[in-house]
Order: structure tokens, then C-alpha cells, then sequence
């Protein structure tokens, strides 16, 4: 049981494990399928996000979420993988990410919360986050969320054939440092398509090695993950929930994107 543990505690810790091995290139018709289940998926976020309130617990969103998506025919893809107990993450303020939706924790007024969300529909995954106020933030609050946002649209942008995973990490890195907030480095955005984590990953930091150039039918889960304060992380003893280092708020903004026809593709959105 310790081994087991161990070894998934492992996985989950370290992407770079697991999305070793080359990039998969998707066919035009895996593209498609994918494309469905990321319109399912922003279905689900949709409804999701506007349950954000003052007062609603992250189970409550959590148990809405897999309704959802087990009445569209899907899997959430999210509960069990590597042991994951749950269909959403849910963090809040200054968890980064892998929140553990809980009946214990009610949201609160003028806090920030990221919904992290994934489903399996046909074979092929689709994955996608979001960070809401609720209810009235204080201003930096909404800056930091609308810098994040701007980072994942920078990021999206670079996505082109013949521009490199490096440049994606720059334009996020330069963005977000220009504006005086801190670049998570230990977790990463990655590849996707019938896993979760595929290669490559896909950093939102300037890697001078990371000079692969983007592929027409490159499927990639880009995700910023923006701090008010400083990048350095900590992982909670639960095993799952990781803060940010000075407990300073953090923010998360996440699409599921394919590469068609020399750009982007965004199949998390309409």
C-alpha cells in the first residue's frame, strides 16, 4: 500500500514523467471529436461558474459538475486519476491548484476561486479552468484574474507553425512579470488527447531548451498559473492542494487548444 502510494504521489507530483515519449500529432477527425468534447466541457463549466456564489461549498460545485457531465454521456475525467478524489478542483485564494472540493468549505465574499475541470467523451479528454470572484473583489484582486486571463490569450496567440514552445512561455513570462505578479513554475500546462497528460509541456516560463516549433495537429492544454506574490509553491499534507509559498491569492485560466491550418483552434470555447 506505501509502494502504491508512493508511486502515484510520484505521478501526480512530477508531469514530466508522465508525458514523456514523443508528440502525438492528431488526424483531422480526432480534432473534430476532441472539438465536441470541449463545447461539452464549456457547457459544463458554463453552469459551474455561474453556481459561484457567496455561501455555495465546493462539494455543491463538484457534485453539479459531474451531473453534468455524466448527463451529456461523459466521464469526468479528473476523479480518479492518479487516485484524484474528486471531479473538479477547486482552489481557493491562495491554493494554485488541485483543490479538494469539501462540504466543509463554504465560499466567502470577496474571495477568488479556480475551477479546474476535465471530461472523457469517445476515447479523447478535453480540459479547461477558469478563476471567478465571489461575489465584489477588491481591485488587485480583479487585476491579478484579468492578467492571467490576458496571459492565456498571449499564450494562445503564439500557437502558430514555425514559432517554438519557448515563445509560448515568454509571452506568458513577460506578461505576467511586467505587471508585477510572480510565474508558478513547478506545474505545467501539457499535451492531450486519449491521456490527460501527453507530451510536450508546456511551460509558462521562457526555457531557452524548449525550441520545439509548433505542428499542425499539435493538441495542447495551456494554463497559466499567475501569483500575486511570489512563484514558489508548497504542497499541502493532504498530498493534493498546492498554496502559494507566502499565501498570497492565485490565479488559473486554462483552454484546450489545437493547432489546424498553421494556428490555433481554441475547443474549449463556442
Amino acid at each position: 500500500m506505501i509502494e502504491r502510494l508512493a508511486r502515484r504521489r510520484l505521478e501526480k507530483r512530477t508531469i514530466g514523467d508522465v508525458v514523456k515519449g514523443p508528440i502525438r500529432i492528431k488526424t483531422s477527425r480526432e480534432i473534430e471529436i476532441m472539438r465536441r468534447n470541449g463545447r461539452l466541457l464549456f457547457e459544463v463549466m458554463q453552469e459551474v461558474c455561474a453556481a459561484v456564489k457567496p455561501g455555495v461549498t465546493t462539494k455543491e460545485l463538484d457534485t453539479l459538475a459531474q451531473r453534468r457531465i455524466e448527463d451529456k454521456g461523459a466521464r469526468p475525467a479528473f476523479l480518479g486519476l492518479y487516485g484524484f478524489p474528486a471531479t473538479l478542483c477547486v482552489s481557493v485564494n491562495e491554493q494554485v491548484v488541485h483543490g479538494i472540493p469539501s462540504p466543509d468549505c463554504a465560499l466567502e465574499e470577496g474571495s477568488i476561486v479556480s475551477i479546474d475541470c476535465g471530461l472523457e467523451l469517445d476515447g479523447y479528454m478535453s480540459d479547461m479552468a477558469r478563476t471567478m470572484p465571489v461575489g465584489r473583489i477588491r481591485p488587485e484582486l480583479q487585476r491579478l484574474l484579468d492578467v492571467t486571463r490576458e496571459c492565456l490569450e498571449l499564450a494562445i496567440q503564439t500557437m502558430r507553425v514555425g514559432m517554438r514552445l519557448g515563445d509560448l512561455g515568454r509571452a506568458v513570462q513577460e506578461h505576467a512579470e511586467g505587471n508585477g505578479f510572480g510565474v508558478v513554475r513547478r506545474y505545467s500546462g501539457h499535451g492531450i488527447g486519449r491521456l490527460m497528460h501527453e507530451a510536450p509541456e508546456v511551460f509558462n516560463f521562457f526555457d531557452p531548451q524548449n525550441n520545439k516549433r509548433f505542428q499542425n495537429g499539435w493538441v495542447l492544454a495551456v494554463e497559466p498559473m499567475i501569483n500575486m506574490g511570489v512563484a514558489e509553491t508548497v504542497e499541502l499534507p493532504d498530498g493534493w492542494t498546492v498554496v502559494t509559498k507566502d499565501r498570497l491569492p492565485s490565479a488559473h485560466f486554462e483552454d484546450t487548444v489545437a493547432i489546424v491550418d498553421g494556428g490555433p483552434v481554441i475547443l474549449t470555447r463556442p
